[in-house]
């Protein structure tokens, strides 16, 4: 399925297996970029091996999402890529749940920061 608009607010990405990876989150870090304020799921499904350059987008599209208020949440992440991301440090950084239903479910209930920042007294 590759990438997808789940929701008006989420963006679903079905992530290739390396060397393709890092292309797509980079592909994903500029439909956030175009679309603003929403979500992003990432299954990890066909991927065996998460490489560094791969690992250096999924931060940059993690820190494009909290600045606007949003979240990545990672599913199906495989023992291997499990190991890569917690032996770097970052297993407390990604928020990281076993399937794409629960991660959906995160992400869609996330409250649209833009409407309540905007309704805010100065």
């Amino acid at each position: 399925m590759g990438i997808q608009d789940w929701s008006e607010n989420v963006i679903s990405v079905d992530l290739r297996p390396e060397p393709q990876t890092r292309d797509q989150i980079e592909e994903v870090i500029h439909q956030v970029r175009d679309k603003g304020n929403c979500g992003v799921v990432m299954d990890f499904t066909g991927v065996t091996i998460l490489t560094s350059t791969s690992l250096a987008a999924l931060l940059r599209l993690r820190k494009l999402l909290t600045d606007c208020g949003q979240r990545l949440v990672l599913c199906s992440v495989g023992s291997a890529t499990k190991g890569v991301i917690s032996v770097t440090g970052l297993d407390g950084v990604f928020e990281i749940v076993d399937d794409r239903f629960d991660a959906l479910a995160k992400v869609e209930a996330m409250p649209d920061n833009s409407v309540a920042s905007s309704t805010k007294a100065p």
